[in-house]
């Protein structure tokens, strides 16, 4: 269990970007972003992907192909990940996980271990641990960039993005960057926990 308070997170105090303008405003962020690491956070247990090979293949039960379709991503996310470095920037991203793993974790867990692998440190939190900090509601989806900017991002009842809200209080942006901070300390190194506990597991059946 983890002894770390949630921060307030008020979209009234925030900017909402429709999907298009969010991404435009992301990378403008993100290509800015110097000398200061950035964070996601992912909560949500399925996302829709509309445009992933690799998750069809495993979703229709493919995974040499699923796998093989990852590790082609290899060479770019390592150039992604060298170009943040020369800017004196890392992403770290911190994965939640409930247990059991739904399909998509399965997938999305093995596609994260190739995203550490290639330069972009991930750590996986069991969902148990931060329980007590969700009676209210799960933790939001965020990314803060370069300690600049929050994004909590928005997703249709389908799991599908739809946009996002853009903060950028400093105080608000410091205690969220602080607390997805302490979560990553706090968890497990992609690699480990992919073994352990997605390694052995067959893929979907197909439909």
């Amino acid at each position: 269990m983890l002894d770390i308070p949630v921060p307030p997170l008020d979209p009234a105090k925030g900017d909402w970007l429709e999907l298009n303008d969010y991404a435009d405003d992301f990378g403008l962020h993100y290509e800015q972003t110097r000398n200061h690491d950035s964070w996601k956070l992912e909560r949500k247990q399925y996302f829709k992907e509309s445009n992933s090979p690799s998750w069809n293949a495993f979703h229709r039960g493919d995974l040499a192909e699923a796998q093989r379709l990852l590790k082609d991503r290899a060479p770019a996310l390592r150039e992604e990940s060298e170009e943040a470095a020369s800017r004196g920037s890392v992403f770290r991203r911190v994965r939640i996980a409930a247990q059991p793993l739904t399909p998509y974790l399965q997938w999305e867990l093995r596609s994260l271990r190739v995203r550490s692998e290639s330069g972009e440190p991930v750590r996986v939190v069991p969902a148990a641990a931060v329980s007590h900090l969700e009676s209210e509601r799960p933790l939001p989806e965020l990314v803060v960039l370069g300690g600049h900017v929050l994004y909590q991002v928005m997703y249709t009842e389908e799991s599908a993005p739809s946009g996002a809200i853009r903060f950028t209080d400093p105080a608000s942006v410091e205690q969220w960057e602080k607390f997805i901070a302490n979560l990553f300390a706090a968890g497990e190194d992609i690699t480990s926990y992919v073994e352990r506990e997605v390694a052995h597991l067959a893929p979907p059946s197909g439909d």
